[in-house]
């Protein structure tokens, strides 16, 4: 083994004894917290990881169904709009601030990643730690991280190729890990998270061959002495993923085209506190007439991926905006609206919905994404005044944004204004890496995606997009939206819990 090597072995003897309270329970947990994950970090503080493994796995014993031989490992990542996230810990993760902004429009409106259900109550990470997963939280570089010589450290991928070479150092420490299956990662995320999780299970892979999409984050990983090791993961759970940016406007155009009037959130820092302060406005003509460009220019897009529904039917849509891909979205509320009927939620007031004999029959589209409202204003993340977190994610290590379309890099407003390489665009595309594969590729086998009802933040159709690309691999999907829920994750830790659980029990 190689000197940089020997810096990435892991030690077991190093670590700190931890108590871990969820539910009234004290579980006792050995936390081995700031391992580095790569041998030539440029953010020392953000490329490592936090491993917490419980005691009882040290002892022969279990937790749960589980014991040190047969535990997954839990993935969960801290990034919400793209922003620097340290790893996470038993009493919360250190992410971005809640709420971080995801784009123009406005932020997320739920609470932090891994807070618990709610914001409240025992962290993500302390809740799988008590059901029995080996929980390894990474941290990952974002889009406002800048180095003392001026050039900026996390602009995309940076934020993949942290996240794979957290997964490399697991799976080049699988044998001497004291807890935990490398071989059943399963990673997670909210938000711009929910993306970076999709995405670490897109693109998966083995040293020996690489996609050709891949080629550049090798390369980085490579530069930045990643452990030799392959990097795929076993399942993904992605909450309100912000992905298919390149075509996200259109998206939020398509389903908001024709709702001009908007109810932002913008977000300051007021003594580390987080204050959210809701700015209503009406899309100036100008901003219409952006709407409808890019609502028209969906439909070409979205037939063009040659996608399909569960039954095998083409995913597509008409000129005017209806079809197939419509009906997919508004089924997938209809089925949120009667498991909210079937455990006793009140329908009452959504007038939107046809409810006949205890049963949710009907949905009026026009109505519902009206009664939705608009979030974001036009464009919603390529900014053609390079104003949003994806413009900034797009820089490069001398330029702090960029467009990524060439739709608004053709109508910016800012003079001298550039655009990523679609190279770049496409290695933080979600969709297009499941659509782009090659023998090299190793996409994670199990997905489990969830969006809400109320998330305004993205286009209903970009989850759906999502798990039709994932289907079209032949990968096991598992997508639902959640009723009511605005932008957030973490909400159902139970049921993800259970799925994982099934997952795995499965796969054995």
């Amino acid at each position: 083994m190689s000197a940089p090597e020997l810096q990435l072995r892991f030690d077991a003897s190093r670590f700190t004894p931890m108590t871990v309270q969820v539910n009234g329970l004290a579980l006792a947990v050995r936390a081995y917290e700031g391992l580095p994950t790569v041998t030539r970090p440029v953010e020392p503080a953000y490329q490592v990881l936090n491993l917490y493994i419980p005691e009882a796995y040290f002892q022969g014993g279990a937790v749960g169904r589980y014991t040190a031989q047969t535990a997954p490992i839990f993935l969960p990542n801290a990034v919400g709009g793209y922003l620097p996230a340290r790893p996470g810990t038993p009493a919360g993760r250190s992410g971005p601030p809640p709420g971080a902004a995801s784009a123009p429009g406005g932020p997320p409106t739920g609470g932090p990643p891994g807070a618990g259900p709610g914001g409240n109550g025992p962290s993500t990470i302390a809740q799988a730690l008590a059901h029995g997963y080996v929980v390894a939280s990474p941290g990952v570089r974002g889009r406002t991280l800048r180095a003392t010589d001026g050039t900026w450290t996390g602009k995309a991928p940076a934020a993949l190729v942290d996240l794979k070479a957290a997964v490399r150092w697991l799976h080049f420490n699988a044998g001497r890990l004291p807890g935990g299956r490398a071989d059943r990662i399963v990673s997670n995320g909210t938000s711009a998270g929910g993306a970076l999780s999709a995405l670490l299970g897109a693109s998966g892979g083995s040293m020996a061959r690489q996609a050709e999409l891949q080629a550049a984050v090798q390369a980085e990983l490579q530069a930045l002495g990643a452990a030799p090791a392959p990097d795929p993961i076993f399942a993904v759970s992605a909450y309100c993923p912000i992905t298919h940016l390149a075509h996200a406007d259109e998206a939020y155009e398509w389903q908001f085209q024709g709702v001009h009037d908007y109810r932002r959130i913008d977000i300051t820092m007021l003594d580390h506190a987080v204050q959210r302060r809701e700015v209503p406005g009406t899309l100036s003509p100008a901003q219409q007439a952006l709407s409808a460009e890019l609502a028209a220019a969906f439909p070409a897009h979205v037939n063009g991926l040659g996608l399909k529904d569960e039954a095998g039917r083409p995913l597509t849509l008409a000129a005017d905006g209806s079809g197939p891909l419509r009906d997919a979205v508004v089924a997938q509320v209809l089925a949120s609206a009667q498991r909210a009927l079937a455990t006793g939620q009140s329908l009452a007031g959504r007038t939107w919905l046809t409810v006949e004999g205890g049963r949710v029959t009907g949905l009026d589209w026009e109505a519902y994404r009206r009664a939705l409202g608009r979030l974001k204003v036009t464009p919603a993340f390529d900014d053609v005044a390079l104003g949003s977190g994806e413009n900034q994610l797009f820089g490069d290590a001398r330029t702090d944004k960029r467009h990524f379309t060439a739709w608004a890099l053709a109508r910016s407003t800012v003079p001298g204004a550039t655009a990523a390489d679609a190279a770049t665009v496409d290695r933080m595309d979600a969709v297009v890496q499941l659509l782009r594969s090659d023998a090299g590729s190793v996409p994670a086998p199990h997905w489990r995606i969830r969006h809400g009802t109320q998330d305004k933040d993205t286009a209903l159709a970009v989850p759906v997009l999502l798990a039709a690309a994932a289907r079209h691999r032949g990968l096991s999907v598992d997508l639902a939206l959640s009723w009511d829920r605005p932008h957030s994750g973490d909400y159902d830790l139970p049921e993800l819990f259970d799925w994982i659980d099934r997952t795995v029990a499965a796969a054995r």
